[in-house]
């Protein structure tokens, strides 16, 4: 049996980084080679109905072993890494028994990972943690979860006597840049309930996400040339400064925490004529989910009328809502990972999502789906790190996971 750290390592070997503003699907082909690769991996562990469909998206299903029908449960991770770092040529080594001193992942660039500032690193003494050399992310988000659900189900096809229902596997593209369920085929999935293997340390169970929308402000101003024009002259890029500082100052993501919501600042493109903003809005609370929105159209209205004229135009798409009232119904999800965890001596950790999961999107659509970490931290950045130990205390979690929904169906 390949070890689940072999896995992982042999996966972030694929740079599959997601790409931003692409009109392809996958948003870059090469994921589609780590693809491709899955397909293989879940066929030599002897899962024959394996495939990868047309935009990227891998399946398998592991045939359900006992008699009676119950739920089938499914376990998904994305294939893609974040564009905010190289993902390529990723130089991972590990650092085992860590001892709680600084790790210097790159010597000559000094890129050290300090403990005063990474301070959960002395939570994992004298467990073996694998780092980047300080010049890409490692690719724990996700390849950390696509290895643990391999790992998972390599167990079970080798170990014929654990009991369980249909499992259902399925790898994503996509996700960083938010299109990772664009074309997923829940019912062809063929699963009733979901976890995506896509969190951070270990023990997270996530099932609170943020609301999400993106905004793009635009405006219209009026070049004249400077030595002429006064009260014609409308400058776009003054406008797009006082519509900015119009939205309280307290509310962008480095001012807040936990359930506070933000606005937040992406991109600014401006000149004197034409200038754009990009925001994304984020609230845990629908109702100030939605006072948001419209703080951007009253920021709108209220400029227009100073100025005399609709230079400024705004438009708002929703991206995400909040998972949780879809989850709720079916709570068994979170009884059974929390007891699956108590039972391994993992202890809970409940957060709210600061972000977003595939799993919000599936559960709107109704494959109830929340999160599950996988050990990993510092996500999207040259500090990454994963403890082996928590990638290893992940299968065994997704395995207690299956044992207890399958005990609780059976007794159903």
């Amino acid at each position: 049996m390949i070890k689940v750290q072999d896995r992982f390592l042999k996966y972030i070997g694929f740079d599959t980084q997601s790409k931003e503003d692409s009109n392809s699907y996958p948003s870059t082909d090469k994921q589609l080679a780590l693809a491709e690769n899955m397909v293989k991996e879940l066929k030599e562990i002897g899962i024959e109905n394996a495939q990868m469909d047309a935009y990227g998206y891998v399946t398998a299903s592991i045939k359900s072993n006992i008699d009676k029908k119950i739920p089938a449960i499914g376990f998904i991770a994305h294939l893609d890494t974040s564009p905010d770092l190289s993902g390529e040529h990723v130089n991972a080594r590990i650092i085992p028994k860590y001892d709680g001193s600084d790790i210097v992942l790159h010597k000559e660039k000094n890129i050290v990972m300090r403990t005063k500032e990474f301070k959960h690193l002395l939570n994992y003494l004298d467990n073996d943690l694998i780092v980047t050399d300080g010049t890409t992310l490692l690719g724990a988000d996700d390849k950390a979860g696509v290895a643990e659900i391999m790992a998972m189900a390599e167990t079970l096809m080798q170990n014929q006597e654990i009991a369980h229902g249909d499992i259902k596997i399925a790898f994503t593209p996509d996700e960083e840049v938010g299109n990772g369920t664009e074309y997923f085929d829940i019912k062809k999935f063929g699963a009733d309930y979901a976890y995506t293997v896509d969190g951070g340390e270990i023990g997270e169970i996530e099932f609170e996400n943020f609301n999400a929308a993106a905004a793009t402000v635009l405006v219209k101003g009026v070049n004249i040339h400077p030595g002429d024009a006064k009260n014609k002259m409308i400058n776009a890029n003054l406008l797009v400064m006082e519509f900015n500082g119009l939205l309280p100052s307290n509310e962008i993501p480095a001012a807040t925490e936990k359930y506070e919501g933000f606005y937040h600042l992406q991109f600014v493109e401006s000149s004197v004529e034409i200038a754009k903003l990009k925001y994304i809005l984020r609230d845990h609370d629908k109702e100030k989910f939605e006072k948001r929105k419209q703080t951007l159209f009253d920021i709108r209205d209220f400029m227009n009328k100073k100025y005399g004229h609709d230079f400024i135009s705004v438009e708002i798409k929703d991206s995400y809502y909040n998972m949780k009232e879809k989850i709720m119904p079916h709570y068994h999800l979170i009884e059974n990972a929390i007891e699956a965890m108590n039972q391994l001596g993992i202890k809970p950790l409940i957060t709210p999502v600061r972000g977003g999961t595939d799993g919000a999107r599936l559960s709107y659509e109704g494959l109830p789906c929340p999160n599950l970490g996988t050990g990993g931290h510092n996500f999207h950045g040259r500090y990454e790190y994963i403890p082996i130990q928590s990638m290893e205390k992940t299968v065994d979690l997704l395995l207690k996971i299956i044992e207890l929904s399958t005990k609780r169906f059976m007794n159903a």
